[in-house]
Order: C-alpha cells, then sequence, then structure tokens
C-alpha cells in the first residue's frame, strides 16, 4: 500500500512533530509539506531521515523567518501538493493540511490537533497581538481570516474520517467542521523522558514563546515570589519581550538539547503550565518524569492532569491565580509519588498510540476496500 503523509510544515520539532515521528514508524510513507526547512537532527527524528516534497512556498523569501506572513498562499499552496496514486492519505493538521487534494477511491484520514486557531477560536486574540483589531489593516486581516475560514469549512468533504487529538479537540471539531472524531492521544515516548525521582528547588515551563502559550502571565507570577526559581524553556517571537520583563530568579534557557530538556523537567520541583491548549504533550512528558503539574483548569489539561495525583488546577489565566497555586502546591502537605505520576502517562505511551492508530486505519481500509 503506498502511503502520503502530509504535515503543515516542517521547521523545528514540537508536538505535531512527535505525532509525525511516531506514525512514521507505523508506515514507511512519503512525506508531503508547505515547506521543509528542517535542521539535520530534526530531520532525523521528525522523518527518519526523510525529505518532504514541498509545495511553492519553500521558494518563498526569507520563507524561514516569514513563512506566516504567505499564510493567505497555504491554500493554494496544500491543494497543489501532488498525492495522486496513494491508496491511504494520512494528514496531520493544525492548520491546512487536511486541504490536500484527493480523489473519490482514495482514503483520507485526517489526524487534527485543532481545528485553524487563527481562523476559528482565537481570531480576535491573534488580531489583537498583532496590533490589528481596529482600522484598515484590522479589517484586511479580517476579511482574509474569513476567507481562509469558508476555504477550511469546505475541506472537510475531502476528508474521510477524522482523528482528534483530544476530547478538547473533538468537541471543536464537531462545533466548527460537524463531523465526528475518534479521540487517540498524542504519543508520549516514555524511554525519552525517563523517571527522575530527586526533585530539585526550581520550578520550570516550556512552550515555544507566542502569546497564547500566556508565559507572561508565568513570569509576573515568579516575579511577584521572588524567593522561587524558575527556569524558563524555550524560543519565539516573545523572548525579547518576556527577558525585559523578567526579574533575576527567572532563567532563560533557550533551546535545549534532548538531554538538557530532560535533566531541567526532570529535576523540577513542579511545570507551571498557562495556555489553554488542545491537549497539552508537555504536561504528559513531565509526569513521564514523574514531575507534578500545575497547570490552567481548561481544555487539553483537563484529560492529562489529576488534580492530587500528578498535579493542581488554577482556575483563570491570571498572575494571581497562578501564584496562588504554586504556593498552594508547596503548603498542601501533598507528598508527591515520581513513580505514581509517571504511571499515569502509561495510556499516553508510544506503544499504545502506535497500537491505536493501526487500529483505526486498518478497520477504515476495510470498510472503505482499499
Amino acid at each position: 500500500m503506498k502511503v502520503a503523509y502530509v504535515h503543515d510544515w516542517l521547521i523545528v520539532s514540537g508536538g505535531a512533530e512527535k505525532v509525525t515521528h511516531e506514525i512514521l514508524k507505523v508506515w514507511d510513507a512519503d512525506v508531503f509539506s508547505l515547506i521543509d526547512l528542517l535542521n539535520n537532527e530534526d530531520r532525523a527524528f521528525i522523518l527518519h531521515g526523510k525529505h518532504a516534497t514541498t509545495s511553492f512556498i519553500q521558494r518563498m523569501p526569507m520563507v524561514r523567518e516569514k513563512y506566516r506572513y504567505y499564510l493567505p498562499f497555504f491554500p493554494k499552496a496544500i491543494e497543489q501538493l501532488n498525492v495522486k496514486g496513494y491508496e491511504l492519505i494520512f494528514s496531520s493538521s493544525y492548520a491546512v493540511a487536511k486541504g490536500v487534494k484527493t480523489e473519490k477511491e482514495q482514503l483520507h484520514i485526517c489526524y487534527c490537533h485543532t481545528p485553524m486557531r487563527y481562523a476559528w477560536d482565537l481570531q480576535e486574540e491573534y488580531l489583537h497581538n498583532a496590533g490589528m483589531s481596529d482600522g484598515i489593516k484590522g479589517n484586511v486581516l479580517r476579511s482574509m481570516l474569513g476567507n481562509l475560514r469558508e476555504w477550511d469549512k469546505r475541506t472537510v468533504d475531502g476528508v474521510d474520517h477524522f482523528i482528534a487529538n483530544s476530547q478538547n479537540t473533538a468537541e471543536r471539531i464537531k462545533k466548527n467542521y460537524d463531523r465526528n472524531s475518534t479521540v487517540i492521544h498524542p504519543p508520549v515516548d516514555m524511554d525519552a523522558f525517563p523517571l527522575k525521582a530527586e526533585k530539585g528547588e526550581h520550578y520550570v515551563t516550556m512552550a515555544r514563546l507566542v502569546p497564547y502559550k500566556r508565559m507572561d502571565l508565568i513570569v509576573k507570577a515568579f516575579n511577584e515570589m521572588p524567593d522561587k526559581k524558575l527556569q524558563l524553556i524555550g524560543e519565539g517571537p516573545e523572548s525579547a519581550q518576556l527577558k525585559s520583563l523578567a526579574k533575576d530568579n527567572i532563567e532563560f534557557t533557550g533551546h535545549l538539547s534532548q538531554e538538557e530538556l530532560v535533566d531541567k523537567i526532570g529535576a523540577a520541583k513542579a511545570i507551571v503550565l498557562a495556555a489553554h491548549e488542545d491537549l497539552g504533550l508537555t504536561s504528559l512528558e513531565a509526569q513521564s518524569c514523574g514531575t507534578p503539574v500545575i497547570a490552567y483548569k481548561k481544555g487539553g489539561y483537563l484529560e492529562t492532569v489529576q488534580d492530587g495525583l500528578n498535579g493542581i488546577f488554577f482556575a483563570e489565566q491570571s498572575t494571581d491565580a497562578i501564584k496562588e497555586a504554586v504556593l498552594r502546591f508547596e503548603k498542601n502537605g501533598v507528598e508527591w509519588d515520581a513513580e505514581r505520576i509517571r504511571e499515569s502517562v502509561l495510556p499516553f505511551s508510544s506503544e499504545e498510540f502506535r497500537r491505536k492508530i493501526e487500529l483505526f486505519v486498518g478497520e477504515k481500509l476495510q470498510e472503505h476496500n482499499v
């Protein structure tokens, strides 16, 4: 069976790319993407050394730094990727990958990380963060995002079956696309995130430094707790702004190697996460190391964090709520059992993920006589 695997864009290693890594263990698929700018280390991990067939976006000026500026061209670019001759099309989509053009006899299964955020739920937040909520630019961008949303809705009919990465995402697929989906949580490589029983006195937080991750709230909270150390792991557009905001008890590590990352997370007292995530793979990776989670009580964290077993929640995205949760975490007298925390991740393991994917796709191939 010939399999085409379609990914939105390949630039760095994140949660969606970890799904790609595991899917390519299931099938020796040909990879397609808008752009492929992976370095050698990430290519060896994510694509197992493969190179993706890319779109015309790959040849646009300053594509690595400015690829998001080409958003209006993404629909045409994904539709021009040629996946004829493949029996199974498996798309991994958080933007436009599900819009790849397929033919009637092909089976198209989409693993949906989220319906396109900036076209649906977070449109106004993106406009606000871009400083374009009002005025002519705001109206033009709002119109462009509206067109993108209409395109996104039209391409739903090209998907035979949706897999959602969480119940949270499944509900949004139903709301935005009026389609049912099967939930298969993304994989945690528990071998790559081994148990670290001995914990230190520092906290960690980790994410791409972009607005919706709400790293600003975490930084402000720890600014008000100068006796508590925070290590902030990640890079992104907000890096300079966050550094200018932070006090001396906050350390910015930038990008870390896998070994360094595991050392930081594994030795942490807890990991603090403030985004409204579709799932929140980072919380599961921390738990795999036996590290408890302090998380925003909404979205995917409701599916990965069990209050009192592997972490605690805070109820709103605010500096005060995060600060209160950290203080409560230290004062509530819970003896956190690192081994028990790790055991809570077993249903999310890479092996379990691949088993569920193979079973689901096998059933659909039989139904479609592929």
